[in-house]
């Protein structure tokens, strides 16, 4: 698929890099990524990856934009407030790169449409912002074969891994999957959401840039991915911290005895 004259302006920078050029381009092009939340995390991952010509985005959110998104949801503009966020993230992101195309899911994902979401694209995103979303989207993901770049914050640090359970590391195990890195469901109220415990609004700009990298870097197969690994940010002492993840053998969806086979099979309800 040729880049037209002006994707190939558009994209010089890239072009002239060794790890991309015109056949990574291209992939970009072709490539269809699929981000859950249009917020805080969100608003600079899909900036991104339009900017990047990924090709087809898809943005799962069922919310309106309000004016406390403001602070830190830098795709919307305060004369959207009461617009769905999956409709002005469209407008700031084809408003940048009119060769993209952009698919809207204005609604809630669920363990019905989880799995057809998700199936429809080459890779997937997490910007959402409570555990039971996060567990659900994991697991689809899993069950549907697809890498998946998770990334939270807190109030002044983050955390980003990509999780791609569905393959096997180089010691012959499998990568570990969220459920590796969190076990059970946590029950509500344990992680205050951020309307109750604040944050400052640049962070999630920051590990919502990294989510857009790391996705490049998976559709393009450059660079070090961050599978089995958790890097993790401190804003105000301004650091990053790794960890290794390990495969649990015991966790219940890509373990030795595996408990989850369906979304069916799981609850995503926390208690």
């Amino acid at each position: 698929m040729a880049l037209s004259s002006d994707e190939i302006e558009r994209y010089a920078r890239h072009l002239v890099l060794h790890e991309v050029g015109g056949p990574g381009q291209n992939r970009l092009k072709q490539a269809k990524a699929l981000v859950i939340g249009a917020g805080g995390l969100g608003a600079p991952l899909l900036y991104y990856l339009a900017a990047a010509g990924v090709g087809t985005i898809g943005i799962v959110d069922h919310d309106a934009v309000s004016l406390s998104n403001l602070q830190r949801q830098i795709i919307h503009t305060t004369a959207r407030v009461g617009v769905a966020k999956t409709s002005s993230a469209r407008e700031t992101m084809q408003g940048l790169n009119p060769h993209v195309h952009v698919i809207e899911h204005n609604h809630r994902i669920t363990a019905e449409n989880a799995l057809d979401i998700v199936s429809g694209y080459d890779i997937v995103a997490d910007g959402c912002d409570n555990f039971p979303t996060r567990y659900l989207v994991s697991d689809a993901c899993y069950l549907a074969r697809k890498t998946l770049v998770s990334a939270a914050v807190g109030q002044f640090d983050g955390q980003i891994s990509t999780f791609k359970p569905h393959e096997t590391s180089p010691d012959g195990t499998p990568w570990p999957s969220y459920r590796c890195l969190m076990g059970e469901l946590p029950p509500r109220g344990l992680f205050p959401a951020c309307e109750e415990a604040g944050v400052m609004g640049a962070l999630p700009g920051i590990l919502g840039a990294m989510q857009a990298m790391e996705v490049i870097k998976e559709l393009l197969g450059i660079g070090e991915s961050l599978a089995g690994r958790l890097l993790m940010y401190d804003a105000l002492a301004s650091r990053f911290y790794e960890t290794k993840l390990a495969w649990n053998p015991e966790n219940p969806l890509n373990g030795l005895n595996p408990e989850i086979t369906s979304l069916a099979e799981a609850s995503y309800i926390d208690s």
